[in-house]
């Protein structure tokens, strides 16, 4: 049986505990996820760490918008990068584009080095990428550990072949993250797919619940899990 791993997006720590109850195997945290993520506080991370028993990997990423940094930007992310190993991150999920929408190698050469030995997700930038394949050889070759992707699309389900062609020419050599859009309503159909078997959601709860903010469904995430390891 395939070894499934479920990673949950959080922003705040209330999504933190739902996530672990619910059973995911690790989370990614972030802040304002409203906005596709930014660098959580150290006061944050220290929290979700201190409660959490399952890994928490920390996106690093100074503000919102594009994902092409100046060298002041980059200073900062691997300050970043410093304080959240330091913090007790047990992953650090970053990188950086050119502006042509390429992979900056300099910059993320410097992320990646900066969170050795700690395992290097590049984040979703990647579905920004012209030509993916090429944009998944240099990751490799850089050395990060795996790639979050929808497959270039909003939802990974409409991007399986992708997303397989990913997998397949990545295999042994780095990870396929699978997020965008994942559900517990089209899991069943994203674990199918050869060769993936790692899978990100934010698991937020249904529009018109009486959350003052957005926060993890520990329903969901259950029945993500579940899906996952029957």
């Amino acid at each position: 049986m395939e070894n499934y791993l479920l990673e949950i997006c959080c922003d705040h720590l209330e999504s933190a505990l739902a996530a672990q109850a619910g059973g995911a195997d690790r989370i990614e945290l972030c802040a304002a996820l409203a906005t596709d993520g930014i660098t959580p506080s150290a006061g944050l991370l220290a929290a979700v760490v201190k409660r959490l028993s399952i890994p928490v990997f920390v996106l690093v990423r100074p503000r919102p918008g594009n994902f092409v940094y100046n060298e002041r930007e980059l200073e900062s992310m691997l300050f970043d990068i410093h304080e959240c190993k330091g913090i007790g991150a047990a992953g650090i999920v970053s990188g950086a584009l050119l502006p042509d929408g390429t992979i900056d190698r300099e910059a993320t050469a410097k992320l990646i080095a900066a969170a050795a030995p700690l395992p290097f997700t590049f984040h979703k930038a990647f579905d920004l990428t012209p030509d993916p394949q090429a944009a998944l050889d240099t990751l490799i070759e850089l050395g990060a550990a795996r790639v979050l992707t929808s497959g270039q699309v909003p939802k990974a389900v409409d991007a399986k072949p992708l997303l397989q062609q990913l997998a397949a020419r990545g295999a042994g050599r780095i990870m396929i993250l699978c997020g965008g859009g994942v559900r517990d309503h089209n899991l069943a159909d994203l674990s199918t797919m050869e060769g993936i078997s790692e899978f990100h959601s934010s698991a937020l709860r249904p529009n018109g619940s009486d959350a003052v903010y957005p926060t993890v469904d520990e329903g969901m995430v259950k029945n993500m899990r579940q899906i996952l390891r029957p």
